[in-house]
Protein backbone atom coordinates (compact mmCIF):
# COMPACT_ATOMS: atom_id res chain seq x y z
CA UNK A 1 0.00 0.00 0.00
CA UNK A 2 1.67 3.13 -0.95
CA UNK A 3 1.14 6.34 0.86
CA UNK A 4 0.95 9.57 -0.90
CA UNK A 5 2.85 13.00 0.61
CA UNK A 6 -0.11 13.87 3.08
CA UNK A 7 -0.75 10.15 4.47
CA UNK A 8 3.27 10.30 4.57
CA UNK A 9 3.45 13.36 6.30
CA UNK A 10 0.57 12.38 8.96
CA UNK A 11 2.24 9.41 9.45
CA UNK A 12 5.42 10.15 10.19
CA UNK A 13 4.27 13.51 12.29
CA UNK A 14 2.29 10.97 14.10
CA UNK A 15 5.21 8.38 14.98
CA UNK A 16 8.10 11.32 15.35
CA UNK A 17 6.31 13.77 17.26
CA UNK A 18 8.98 14.28 19.81
CA UNK A 19 12.16 13.89 17.43
CA UNK A 20 13.81 17.18 16.77
CA UNK A 21 15.48 18.09 13.28
CA UNK A 22 17.84 20.44 12.48
CA UNK A 23 19.65 21.11 9.82
CA UNK A 24 23.35 20.42 9.02
CA UNK A 25 25.67 22.36 6.44
CA UNK A 26 24.83 24.54 3.97
CA UNK A 27 21.28 25.76 4.01
CA UNK A 28 19.27 26.44 0.14
CA UNK A 29 17.09 28.70 0.09
CA UNK A 30 13.49 27.83 -1.81
CA UNK A 31 10.70 29.36 -3.52
CA UNK A 32 7.23 27.77 -2.30
CA UNK A 33 3.51 28.64 -2.88
CA UNK A 34 2.65 30.81 -0.11
CA UNK A 35 -0.48 29.30 0.20
CA UNK A 36 0.96 25.57 0.76
CA UNK A 37 3.16 27.14 3.48
CA UNK A 38 -0.04 28.32 5.32
CA UNK A 39 -1.88 24.84 4.76
CA UNK A 40 1.43 23.33 6.13
CA UNK A 41 2.03 25.71 8.90
CA UNK A 42 -1.77 25.58 10.18
CA UNK A 43 -1.61 21.49 9.73
CA UNK A 44 1.67 20.89 11.39
CA UNK A 45 2.38 24.19 13.11
CA UNK A 46 2.17 23.44 16.83
CA UNK A 47 4.19 19.94 16.05
CA UNK A 48 7.26 21.67 14.63
CA UNK A 49 8.80 25.35 15.36
CA UNK A 50 8.72 26.45 11.96
CA UNK A 51 8.14 25.74 8.52
CA UNK A 52 11.61 24.69 7.51
CA UNK A 53 12.16 22.51 10.69
CA UNK A 54 8.73 20.05 9.27
CA UNK A 55 10.36 20.54 5.38
CA UNK A 56 13.82 19.26 6.71
CA UNK A 57 11.86 16.52 9.06
CA UNK A 58 9.51 15.37 5.79
CA UNK A 59 12.48 15.00 2.96
CA UNK A 60 14.72 13.16 5.70
CA UNK A 61 12.03 10.79 6.16
CA UNK A 62 11.24 10.09 2.38
CA UNK A 63 14.96 9.74 1.82
CA UNK A 64 14.72 7.23 4.76
CA UNK A 65 11.54 5.71 3.09
CA UNK A 66 13.36 4.99 -0.34
CA UNK A 67 15.45 2.46 1.55
CA UNK A 68 11.93 1.22 2.89
CA UNK A 69 10.25 1.15 -0.49
CA UNK A 70 13.93 -0.77 -1.95
CA UNK A 71 12.90 -3.54 1.03
CA UNK A 72 9.43 -3.95 0.04
CA UNK A 73 9.82 -4.00 -3.37
CA UNK A 74 12.92 -7.38 -2.48
CA UNK A 75 10.23 -9.09 -0.28
CA UNK A 76 7.98 -9.04 -2.83
CA UNK A 77 10.45 -10.52 -5.45
CA UNK A 78 11.55 -13.22 -3.51
CA UNK A 79 7.59 -14.13 -2.50
CA UNK A 80 6.86 -14.20 -5.55
CA UNK A 81 9.96 -16.88 -6.44
CA UNK A 82 8.80 -19.10 -3.49
CA UNK A 83 5.27 -18.81 -4.73
CA UNK A 84 6.41 -19.97 -8.64
CA UNK A 85 9.06 -22.21 -7.34
CA UNK A 86 5.32 -23.65 -5.30
CA UNK A 87 6.32 -23.01 -1.40
CA UNK A 88 3.85 -20.37 -0.72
Amino acid sequence: MELGYTGLLTRVVSELQSKATSPVGELRNLRLPASLCERAEQKFGGRFGSLEELLTFVLQELLRDDAAQMDEAERRIIAERLRDLGYM
